[in-house]
């Protein structure tokens, strides 16, 4: 439902509202201006510097000392230290004669200083020969978006171009996972774990819902107490159920290694013992919460005849293999989607103990909230019928889409309105009358010509591999 009263704009506040975004525009436009002339000032210090090198027998050290000395100059002017302008050197050049392209886009204010920061970092594993085309299509995408928003889908490009694939590079970077202790001082420390992607953000999800359990008990407990508490349903409560490897006699993993991998066990599987939510001897609700994420996998990695990456919805992309080991051993904890090997559009979505067919193509289609910008998984939003129901609006997927509490609320009781296209396109109308469109998001991929073969074995009529 909608509710201006609420949240109202007389004609004088409304025009003051415009007057203000028509500044905050133009600002916006010199500021991008203004960084690229930075910019090419520091660039122009750093090539200074290898000028005055070129004619010097010691070129190293000649090269060392005068950017030193300029960094000192520009240090001065930007009342920054000298090592941290040295670096904004190195990083101005870096940006002006190997991305041309991307700092003028920054310049004409297409993208943001975040975009050129992330095309940079993500860049940087690249080949050269591999850059220009990764710069290519990063812009593209950047101009679609927020940084946010973008860079998982940077990160599946930039990993669909690498010489090695993501899945390797896993494997790989996956050997110096582990769990280390920084002492803050205050009696206080910092416990923090390195883990592959899917367990880090499953113990995040699961320490968030049992939270939200707790709160639940404590407001039942004293029903005259204020304050905000998640709502957990008896079926969200019982969605994950992660099944570890098993120990066999070989192991030969590391102390650091198995710190990690129980410290993921632990708090994935196993059951606390002050648990505040227990009604008798036998536990509570708490060991029975399982964490739940969602991740889009094409077609043929599910089949396992591409090893690209996978996306996990709201966060960095993971390795196909652990995608997979997901679809073949739980049953609960994902949303799991089949796209079309070539077109990236949905075929299938997991029909396994799911609620209706509607919010499962919901789920499928949106991924996210719907509001531009917001990055919210799916999972985590509520359904918001576009036309009020209450107004005539039909419970379809043309009339639904999925909305965080914050933007839910902001469409209830403010003048911002949204209209669903053809599609699944959102078209968001701002008090000013200023258009937003929100696209669905699909996977990003890079995708070879498929054989016949493979093409027949994705859409078989036998089922989606799972």
């Amino acid at each position: 439902m909608h509710s201006d009263a609420l949240v109202g704009f007389t004609d004088a506040q409304s025009a003051a509202l415009a007057d203000a975004a028509g500044l905050l525009q133009r600002g916006l436009d010199a500021a991008a201006e203004a960084h690229a002339m930075v910019t090419t000032a520091l660039a122009q210090g750093g090539r200074l510097a290898e000028d005055v090198a070129s004619s010097s027998d010691s070129r190293v050290r000649q090269h060392d000392m005068a950017l030193r000395s300029i960094a000192a100059e520009f240090a001065g002017i930007l009342m920054m230290d000298d090592r941290t302008v040295q670096r904004r050197i190195g990083d101005a050049r870096e940006l002006t004669e190997l991305y041309a392209r991307t700092f003028e886009a920054g310049r004409r204010n297409e993208i943001s200083e975040r975009h050129q920061r992330l095309i940079l970092e993500l860049g940087a594993s690249l080949p050269l020969e591999e850059r220009a085309d990764f710069e290519t299509v990063a812009i593209a995408v950047c101009r679609e978006d927020t940084p946010g928003r973008v860079k998982s889908r940077l990160e599946i490009i930039a990993a669909r171009l690498h010489p090695r694939t993501m899945t390797e590079r896993h494997q790989e970077a996956r050997e110096a996972r582990n769990v280390r202790v920084v002492d803050l001082g205050d009696g206080m420390s910092d416990l923090i774990a390195t883990l592959p992607a899917v367990l880090a953000h499953a113990v995040y999800d699961r320490l968030t819902a049992q939270g939200r359990a707790i709160c639940d008990v404590r407001k039942a407990a004293h029903p005259g107490e204020t304050g905000s508490a998640g709502s957990l349903s008896s079926t969200d409560a019982k969605r994950f159920t992660f099944i570890p490897s098993e120990v066999v006699a070989s192991d030969e993993r590391t102390l650091d290694q198995i710190r990690a991998d129980v410290l993921s066990d632990m708090l994935l599987t196993g059951v606390p013992d002050a648990d505040p939510t227990r009604w008798d001897d036998g536990p509570g609700t708490l060991g029975a919460i399982r964490a739940r994420v969602q991740i889009v996998v094409p077609a043929l990695t599910a089949l396992g005849v591409d090893d690209g990456p996978v996306d996990l919805v709201g966060h960095s992309p993971i390795d196909a293999e652990t995608a997979r080991a997901l679809l073949g051993s739980t049953t609960h904890p994902l949303e799991r989607i089949l796209t079309h090997p070539v077109t990236d559009s949905v075929v299938e979505v997991d029909t396994y103990e799911r609620p209706v067919s509607l919010d499962r193509y919901l789920r499928a289609r949106d991924q996210r909230c719907r509001f531009p910008g917001c990055r919210l998984p799916a999972i985590r939003c509520e359904v918001d019928h576009n036309h009020d129901a209450a107004l005539g609006g039909r419970t379809s997927r043309s009339n639904l889409c999925h909305l965080c509490q914050r933007h839910h609320s902001m469409k209830q009781f403010t003048r911002w309105r949204v209209r669903q296209l053809a599609g699944g396109v959102m078209e968001w109308t701002s008090p000013l009358g200023r258009v937003y469109i929100d696209e669905p998001p699909l996977p990003v991929t890079f995708m070879p010509e498929p054989t016949e073969g493979v093409v027949e074995a994705a859409g078989a009529e036998t089922g989606p591999p799972f």
